[in-house]
């Protein structure tokens, strides 16, 4: 089966192209209940970017502290069902932040206009009914959210996305000015997501020329970042950190990721461990699944000096790893692109937690 997914409607990149967004939005403001919501990462609350966001006087602006947890169902649920108590249904959502940012406005989006719990549509085209208009506005790169088709949500069962054709993106606004703020290890941590899923998508049954294509320019890019001559948080390289990240995420749609994503999620979900730095932990050992990708991922960690801790297993018990690894095995897509068909005869729970000891 071959995939036919959609892709953003509208794109819109360079610097202070963030000044377009009012104009972007006014069009749809005659939709529904003729207001938006803005959700903003809580890292813009009183400075520059609060007074530039284009809210009106309906608008709803939510500043939402992502550095708590991950996006959860619980979260989406009870922003919805407030929302619509307040002003009915909106014309649509925008999301200015992260990646988490990113997924809690895409999956807000859909949950306006879909009932009862998000829980119930954690999984592939679940979703019943199109979500609202929603945009877009990264402001850090690297986890390629605003270009996926996936909304992660951390429920109380499992970890795993609100995926559908609906969950894209009908804007996005790429502005390499908005991630000069990101503190350099963050800017690190969510260049290596991009990396990794590039290493991902290409080491995998699911790669083809079209999600290569992608992949191959994404990692030149991220070469020249982190490995390259003038490698660092400048300017030019935040341009171009903005499109890799978007480039990774383009190919991991046409393909998909690994074993380190799967792995991620058995971290995120047990211990709240944030994602990107959650892979970096996990790419730091897997040199027998990606021999030159965690080679290359090595350079780059010795490039910048990042510190990534060892012996963090030591520290956890054996009903705790076995959790963890319990929900890096329910994802079946990843590891069958990993693997292949005979992966449930590779990869066991005893397997997963003896991956998860190396850390």
């Amino acid at each position: 089966m071959h995939k036919n997914f959609k892709g953003i409607e509208k794109t819109v990149y360079g610097r202070g192209s963030f000044s377009q967004l009012g104009d972007i939005l006014a069009p749809k403001r005659t939709e529904n209940n003729q207001y938006f919501v803005f959700i903003v990462d809580q890292y813009f609350k009183g400075k520059d970017l609060e007074n530039r966001i284009p809210a009106e006087a309906k608008d709803l602006v939510y500043f939402i502290d992502v550095d708590v947890h991950e996006p959860t169902t619980e979260q989406i649920d009870t922003l919805r069902d407030e929302i619509l108590a307040k002003q009915g249904l909106p014309s649509g959502v925008v999301g200015i932040g992260g990646g988490s940012v990113m997924d809690i406005a895409k999956a807000l989006s859909l949950m306006l206009t879909n009932e009862g719990s998000s829980t119930l549509y954690q999984g592939l085209n679940l979703v019943k009914v199109p979500g609202v208009y929603h945009v877009g506005v990264p402001t850090i790169s690297g986890t390629g959210a605003e270009v996926s088709m996936t909304a992660v949500l951390t429920g109380p069962v499992k970890k795993l996305g609100l995926k559908c054709e609906w969950t894209v993106f009908n804007q996005v606004v790429l502005d390499p000015e908005l991630i000069a703020t990101v503190p350099t290890d963050w800017w690190f941590y969510t260049g290596m997501d991009t990396y990794i899923h590039c290493i991902e998508s290409e080491n995998g049954h699911f790669n083809n020329a079209y999600s290569h294509a992608y992949a191959e320019q994404a990692m030149k890019l991220c070469r020249d970042i982190y490995l390259g001559e003038n490698a660092g948080q400048t300017p030019e390289n935040d341009d171009k950190l903005m499109v890799a990240s978007l480039m990774g995420g383009l190919s991991l749609t046409y393909s998909e990721v690994g074993v380190c994503h799967a792995l991620s999620y058995g971290l995120s979900k047990i211990l709240g461990t944030r994602h990107c730095y959650a892979n970096c932990l996990i790419m730091n050992h897997l040199e027998d699944y990606y021999p030159e990708g965690v080679a290359e991922f090595k350079q780059m960690v010795k490039r910048f000096n990042v510190t990534l801790p060892q012996g963090l297993a030591k520290e956890w018990d054996d009903e705790t790893i076995t959790k963890m690894a319990h929900v890096s095995y329910n994802l079946p897509h990843m590891w069958l692109h990993a693997i292949g068909e005979n992966w449930q005869e590779v990869i066991t729970i005893d397997v997963l937690k003896d991956l998860f000891k190396r850390l």
